[in-house]
């Protein structure tokens, strides 16, 4: 195990620490007291530790959790692939998330999954329930076929990933098109996030397309419905990709689920939600409803 650590005060960041977990590299970054409640954050698809902001997480943590982000494999610092040929399954990235808690000493820990790796939080509250204190979905579906569409997305080509400015500005119009018209969308603190992804990334054209070339895999036996760990489900009333109805069908499935509508949110959680989303998440992962 390979680490780099620099510890500030109780609520802030400890450093990214580079951890070998199950034959690969992560990149992880803690946040706030070790001894507190650990709250692992699992971003989606093609996003970097960095999609959690920072800011983000030191709220939380100040609330008296102890917040993991980290990289995904081929995001970040993280181990990466060949473009379009990743080496691992949707339940390598899942088996990840308990890599993480074991490197760190975490028995349970409280599990956000976002987006696409709302799969995970499935397959972790399955097939793993010991490991889950509680499951936190946000933007994610239960995937049913009745469910509505995404709505037309306004997305550019895919540039040249040799041309940073270009992948900066293609993300840049991606990261708008998911926020579905929010008032709160910040292209500036977008483009500047962006602007550090890309180059922080060990080979973001791997990032862009390497999630998307595996497979979703479910539990090995059960559904949603096998939930047994609290569970607040997170949803924005502006999402074009997963529509309202998505999170609604998530918390219909899930047995006692809760629904938290962030409103004005997109596909995202945009600064001006914050407090309503760490409030939610500190109440949810002390054992309360929110």
């Amino acid at each position: 195990m390979r680490s780099s650590v620099t510890d500030m005060t109780s609520h802030q960041s400890h450093g990214e620490q580079l951890l070998e977990i199950n034959g690969v590299e992560l990149c992880v970054e803690p946040f706030g007291d070790r001894a507190a409640p650990a709250i692992v954050l699992v971003a989606g698809a093609a996003a970097s530790m960095l999609w959690w902001d920072a800011e983000l997480c030191e709220q939380i943590a100040a609330r008296g959790r102890h917040v993991i982000r980290y990289d995904h494999r081929d995001t970040g610092r993280s181990t990466c692939y060949p473009t379009g040929q990743p080496a691992y399954s949707f339940n390598d990235l899942t088996l990840d998330v308990l890599g993480i808690q074991d490197a760190l000493g975490i028995e349970r820990a409280h599990v956000v999954c976002q987006s696409m790796f709302g799969g995970s939080g499935l397959i972790l509250g399955v097939d793993h329930p010991d490991r889950v204190a509680s499951l936190t979905f946000v933007s994610t579906s239960t995937g049913a076929d009745d469910l509505p569409p995404p709505r037309d997305l306004a997305m550019p080509a895919e540039p040249d990933s040799s041309d940073a400015a270009a992948v900066v500005e293609y993300v840049v119009a991606g990261a708008m098109a998911f926020a579905g018209g929010s008032p709160y969308f910040d292209e500036a603190a977008i483009r500047a996030l962006v602007e550090r992804d890309v180059a922080r990334a060990r080979n973001y054209a791997s990032t862009l397309v390497n999630h998307y070339a595996i497979e979703p895999d479910g539990p090995a036996r059960g559904g949603f419905g096998d939930i047994a760990a609290p569970t607040l489900v997170v949803h924005g009333d502006h999402d074009p990709f997963l529509p309202l109805p998505h999170g609604e069908a998530l918390r219909d499935a899930i047995p006692g689920a809760e629904l938290l509508v962030l409103k004005g949110a997109g596909h995202d959680l945009p600064r001006p939600v914050w407090d309503d989303f760490v409030s939610a998440l500190v109440r949810h992962t002390a054992g309360a409803r929110p």
